[in-house]
């Protein structure tokens, strides 16, 4: 008969040996309003009432201070480990501070100016599942060490790196936005991303992780920044001081991120494919594409066990965002 310990203990190690990670791009707080999240929950039908089906018009987009509590509610409901957000600025960060709960914390800055001005890529974790060692951030451009923008770019573009510890497990995960205007921004942020990715592996020994939304699909014309992540396009010019700090010579010379929809087990994919449906319901789905995704590195320790893209669109006819979120459980 095992003792009481070893039960504990036994419990303890099966909880932290898989994780639920999601990449959501929340679209921006574009229609910002001075509601504060108690009077949205107050707001709130009750008794509960049946939804008039589409009832909200294709195209509507909802302010954040409608959407906020159902992307809260999706995110608990999917009992997610680790969430990686884009597009969040610091009112929907510290709206999803409050919503998820005193289990969630997060890690990230707004990437105008390193603290809180302009979009986060920040990583929200659930800290009873894992435990943070240290993160930071840097920039997509050709001073990655302080705020900038890279020259054509439309915007300051970011990675969030943490390092995180499950159980015995140590892994360090990296969170980002391409460009959506310049194709040489994705790929020098593809290629500083995957670098860094490549020297977290050699100097933790362990799996490492990327998530976001890369304005790059896996084929086609604007599919440069995913190639070079996935290792069949070479790499852009990077910062040479920036290059060489974590270069890490010939170890692990083949290292690659490899997209996780393709390592799960084929009948644990979703049928969802776009990760981007804009504005628009299931009539319209001439802009849909899948652009966000969440990698895993091939020095392994990790199985991705499934894949699924989740519909942002409830009854109602309310979209949460223009991008559809993306679950992968992983186990080590």
């Amino acid at each position: 008969m095992l003792s009481l310990a070893a039960v504990l203990l036994v419990a303890t190690s099966s909880l932290v040996s898989a994780l639920r990670i999601g990449t959501w791009n929340l679209r921006y707080d574009s229609q910002s309003n001075d509601i504060t999240v108690q009077e949205s929950i107050d707001s709130l039908a009750d008794p509960l009432q049946a939804f008039t089906y589409l009832g909200i018009s294709n195209g509507a987009e909802q302010p954040w201070s409608t959407r906020r509590i159902r992307v809260a509610e999706h995110v608990l409901n999917e009992g997610a480990s680790i969430l990686s957000v884009q597009e969040a600025l610091v009112r929907q960060v510290n709206d999803l501070v409050e919503l998820l709960g005193d289990g969630w914390s997060y890690v990230g800055v707004g990437r105008d100016d390193g603290v809180a001005a302009g979009e986060f890529s920040a990583i929200f974790y659930k800290t009873s599942d894992v435990t943070l060692s240290w993160n930071d951030t840097f920039w997509l451009s050709n001073t990655p060490l302080e705020p900038s923008k890279y020259p054509g770019a439309g915007s300051y573009r970011i990675a969030n790196v943490a390092r995180f510890t499950t159980g015995s497990e140590t892994f360090t995960l990296i969170n980002t936005h391409l460009d959506d205007i310049s194709d040489d921004q994705r790929q020098l942020g593809a290629s500083m991303v995957l670098t860094r990715a490549k020297y977290e592996a050699v100097q933790s020994n362990g799996p490492v992780f990327v998530t976001g939304d890369f304005n790059s699909p896996s084929t086609g014309d604007d599919s440069a920044a995913y190639e070079i992540i996935t290792g069949s396009h070479d790499l852009f010019a990077m910062n040479a001081t920036w290059a060489a700090k974590y270069g890490v010579g010939d170890e692990l010379e083949d290292f690659v991120m490899e997209d996780l929809r393709g390592r799960a087990p084929r009948r644990m994919v979703s049928k969802n494919y776009a990760t981007y449906s804009g504005w628009t319901g299931p009539a319209d789905t001439s802009k849909w594409t899948r652009i966000d995704f969440v990698f895993g590195g091939s020095n392994g320790g990790w199985t991705a066990n499934s894949y699924k893209v989740d519909s942002a669109l409830n009854d109602d006819g309310l979209l949460m965002s223009d991008h559809r979120p993306t679950f992968v459980d992983i186990s080590f």
